[in-house]
């Protein structure tokens, strides 16, 4: 009798791997009406950020021990919510003013890319995998996220009705699951739909999309999502559909994901980088990925934390 163990190929799963870098520094990630102020704005927002981005280069040189840092440099334009010129107007516009600063965009991204790219539905794949975390002692009287489409880090405060149920009117606040002492609760909407059902998703939904792409755990079946398509040409196209969702513009630049992320943004987007913070600490990640990420990290003795959110930073500046 032989011991010999018989599967079938097709039948085992595989998770494609992706390049890593050491640092993903995002540059920017403005709306349309920014863009609409013309160059000035986008002068504005680069002369604030050439400081953080200094100090982010050399915050990973440091964590990279002596050895050179792989860093690579993105910038996500809002093309989802609005839409606005063209990609052959705004994308010069943008790079003329990064490179007056002395800044280079090696990787461009369209926000509309982090709901579908191509014929894969990016942000549904990711809605799937909400895995909400139950406040202790909650009752489940709140529906679920999928049919909602709000999560929260915590259990908000009973309504009249579900009081009521209880017998008892006191007021009871809604409480963080991780409080340290004080809880700070927050309740992030990820989508809202028409009347025909048609699912518009939601500014931190997609930015925790475009976090875990940067951070190489995006997988859609085990295929890798948002992989950069090279930039051929000398132009941009006159539609944004035209435009891939992520553009690779230096073609010597590190890779586009990283073992951790750091993006430069205005103040305003404090309360969106909350949610993101909220939803990936509830998404289960494709186990693959993170074991590829772990085991490529130890062998180059880069340090990863275990929490997904943990592995992205931010620098806000005071600004529009």
């Amino acid at each position: 009798m032989s011991d010999a163990v018989f599967r079938e190929t097709a039948a085992e799963a595989r998770t494609q791997s992706v390049p890593l870098a050491h640092l993903s520094l995002e540059l920017g990630h403005l709306y349309m009406e920014d863009f609409e102020a013309g160059p000035e704005r986008l002068r504005r927002h680069f002369a604030e950020v050439l400081p953080w981005v200094e100090a982010a280069r050399a915050a990973a040189g440091a964590r990279a021990g002596g050895r050179r840092a792989r860093i690579s440099t993105c910038f996500l334009i809002d093309d989802y919510f609005s839409r606005f010129s063209t990609p052959a107007e705004v994308v010069p516009m943008l790079l003329a003013e990064a490179e007056r600063a002395g800044l280079a965009v090696d990787y461009l991204a369209r926000e509309s890319g982090c709901a579908v790219t191509g014929k894969t539905p990016v942000a549904e794949a990711v809605a799937g995998r909400i895995v909400e975390s139950p406040a202790p002692g909650s009752y489940g009287m709140r529906p679920p996220t999928a049919r909602t489409g709000w999560l929260a880090n915590g259990e908000r405060a009973p309504v009249a009705r579900a009081m009521a149920m209880k017998r008892t009117f006191d007021w009871q606040p809604p409480r963080e699951t991780a409080a340290r002492r004080h809880s700070v609760f927050l309740d992030a909407e990820l989508w809202n739909e028409d009347a025909d059902g048609r699912r518009t998703w939601s500014c931190p939904f997609l930015a925790a999309v475009w976090q875990l792409a940067r951070l190489g755990l995006l997988r859609d079946a085990g295929e890798a999502v948002l992989v950069p398509q090279p930039h051929t040409g000398t132009g941009f196209p006159e539609d944004w559909d035209e435009l891939p969702s992520l553009v690779r513009l230096n073609p010597r630049a590190d890779p586009f994901s990283a073992y951790r992320t750091c993006s430069v943004l205005p103040n305003r987007f404090l309360p969106v980088e909350h949610a993101v913070r909220v939803i990936l600490d509830q998404i289960e990640v494709d186990p693959g990925a993170l074991a590829q990420v772990a085991d490529r990290s130890e062998k180059e003795r880069a340090a990863v934390p275990d929490s997904v959110a943990d592995r992205v930073s931010y620098v806000f500046y005071a600004g529009p």
